[in-house]
């Protein structure tokens, strides 16, 4: 089967859980450091400032990530319904900002299909994904990324889930 990837957009935000083993979350750490960069280098190439990495949206990207493997869906709205800025709102992100404008995409793949720089431009051949990812209000983002696909939890791929944040205090 050839690898596959899947990609999804939506305005929102996510929860987040911890990576099962040091040796997946080396892994995914690396791959979140080269998604990071792979995201600051189009917004510079777009005159946009570079993002940086907020805890608590990482930490709700990367619960999104593993709930949507573990559950088997792809979707911003979890089945029980929790849309993802209640997700993000759950890490504490949101109530110490008068103002705030979230923002999430989504994707999966296995073999090469899964490696941050093809996530990346999948995303910026979608227009709504490239409007998430090139949009100037957003400073801050979390990126959460896991083992395994919402199709088979076989660890054969990987799972990503970016949350864009800006908010006023």
């Amino acid at each position: 089967m050839p690898p596959r990837l899947l990609t999804l957009l939506a305005a929102g935000a996510v929860w987040c859980a911890a990576l099962p083993s040091p040796a997946v979350a080396r892994c995914c750490l690396a791959h979140r450091t080269a998604t990071l960069r792979a995201l600051n280098a189009v917004r510079a190439a777009s005159g946009e400032r570079p993002l940086r990495l907020d805890r608590r949206l990482v930490h709700a990207a990367r619960r999104h990530s593993r709930e949507m493997v573990l559950r088997r869906y792809f979707a911003h709205e979890s089945p029980d319904g929790a849309r993802f800025s209640a997700r993000i709102a759950a890490t504490g992100w949101m109530p110490h900002r008068r103002r705030w404008y979230v923002g999430e995409t989504l994707a999966w793949g296995r073999g090469t299909s899964a490696e941050p720089s093809l996530i990346v431009a999948a995303w910026l051949r979608s227009p709504s994904h490239r409007r998430v990812v090139l949009n100037p209000r957003y400073r801050q983002v979390g990126i959460g990324i896991v083992r395994g696909t919402p199709e088979a939890a076989d660890r054969a791929g990987l799972t990503y889930t970016a949350d864009f944040g800006s908010g006023a205090g």
